[in-house]
């Protein structure tokens, strides 16, 4: 017994020696680094927070605050207990409505641009009829002179005609007698009579929009044209809807919105390469629903050389026709295009029954006399002509200043 004590006590000696050299070794801590002779202030250690107990990473070097920016102040808003958050971004500005400019006199405001263009035309009659002698040869040089204005041969045998019987009456010729003279035959070939009024409101007592369908093919301009057909509508006091029934390019239903929305019109649309009868359906009855005054249809741009995509147009137009009948099926030509604008237009009224034209270009030819042959080969008026690239240069055709313009020049 005595033994197993003995060695429960030694034991107990040689543990409490073993842990004595282990707290021993511990307390040995290797000597600080030597403090320059400078000293140097440092920040307080930063409050820990949770979970930081354990030692983390270096903190970078501090920079002094004169070059730290301050946040943009439009960035952060006060929350409540004098918290700073990041504000939320601001929402892109709505595209500012425009103001078209009236319609009223628009086509005499661009006088200047048509008179460029047309002047030759006009002087070179008014020079031709100033000759002393009146022979042959000079009414020859008459009729080549409107020929080459594309008036067409039957437009120009007549106006020689009733020139000739005219000059002979009136003996002598001054300058203000022959200018009349010209213009009142020219403006009874471009007929002041005609009705060119863009006709927008239904027939009847039906409560519902009007319906405008624009056609034409690739080239002409034709969704420029009605997107300024738009903000003529909206300068004259109508609210508009525009159907994007041009679903083969999708560029034109982007195009057609832009206009839209630069005038305040809501533009309907469908998928690329969709049905455009549909889009033109659908455009017709969210009018309708929405009250507003006219619907405005710009139809794809179709070769007249292509069948069925001409029987496509005749769709949509029957389609449209399930909610009342279309007010007006207005036909874009390029005046630039001559006798072929008015192959286009034959079989365009073929198909739709044309009721107006609108001749873009105006500005860039002297053929003003293609207002006269497209009105003889389709029995209907020129309603709209566009003289430049302005968004306001589409104006209504008025006969009296398109003559002046050619008789008067600049």
């Amino acid at each position: 017994m005595e033994t197993v004590i003995l060695a429960v006590i030694i034991a107990v000696i040689a543990l409490g020696a073993i842990s004595g050299l282990v707290i021993s070794g511990r307390k040995k801590k290797p000597l600080p680094p030597q403090e320059s002779a400078t000293p140097t202030v440092t920040a307080p250690p930063a409050e820990p927070h949770v979970g930081e107990d354990a030692e983390g990473a270096p903190e970078e070097s501090r920079r002094p605050i004169s070059e730290v920016g301050l946040p943009e102040s439009d960035t952060l808003t006060e929350e409540p207990g004098g918290d700073t958050a990041v504000a939320a971004p601001e929402e892109p500005a709505a595209p500012e409505i425009e103001t078209p400019e009236p319609t009223a006199g628009r086509l005499v405001r661009l006088r200047a641009r048509l008179s460029r263009s047309q002047s030759t035309l006009g002087q070179g009659l008014l020079t031709l009829l100033s000759r002393e002698h009146l022979d042959e040869e000079t009414w020859e040089e008459i009729e080549d002179t409107l020929l080459t204005s594309d008036i067409g041969v039957a437009p120009t045998q007549e106006l020689v005609e009733r020139l000739r019987e005219r000059v002979k009456v009136l003996g002598t010729r001054t300058p203000d007698e022959l200018r009349a003279l010209l213009r009142e035959e020219l403006l009874t070939l471009v007929g002041p009579d005609l009705d060119r009024t863009v006709h927008t409101e239904t027939r009847g007592a039906v409560d519902r929009p009007g319906v405008v369908m624009v056609v034409g093919v690739n080239g002409t301009g034709k969704t420029t044209t009605s997107g300024k057909l738009g903000r003529v509508l909206v300068a004259d006091g109508k609210s508009v809807v525009l159907g994007a029934a041009d679903t083969f390019r999708a560029a034109a239903a982007d195009q057609l919105e832009t206009w839209g929305q630069r005038v305040g019109a809501r533009t309907v649309r469908g998928p690329e390469g969709g049905d455009p009868a549909s889009v033109a359906f659908d455009a017709v009855k969210e009018a309708t629903d929405a009250s507003a005054d006219v619907v405005l249809i710009d139809t794809a741009g179709r070769l007249h050389t292509k069948t069925g995509l001409m029987d496509e147009l005749g769709k949509v137009k029957r389609v449209v026709e399930k909610q009342g009948p279309v007010d007006e099926v207005l036909l874009v030509l390029d005046a630039t295009t001559g006798q072929n604008g008015l192959v286009q237009a034959k079989v365009f009224a073929e198909v739709v029954d044309i009721t107006g034209i609108v001749l873009t270009k105006l500005d860039g030819t002297a053929k003003g006399g293609i207002v006269v042959a497209v009105q003889r080969d389709l029995g209907v008026p020129v309603k709209l002509v566009g003289l430049g690239e302005g968004p306001d240069d589409l104006a209504p055709f008025e006969p009296e200043a398109f003559v002046d313009a050619i008789i008067d020049g600049d």
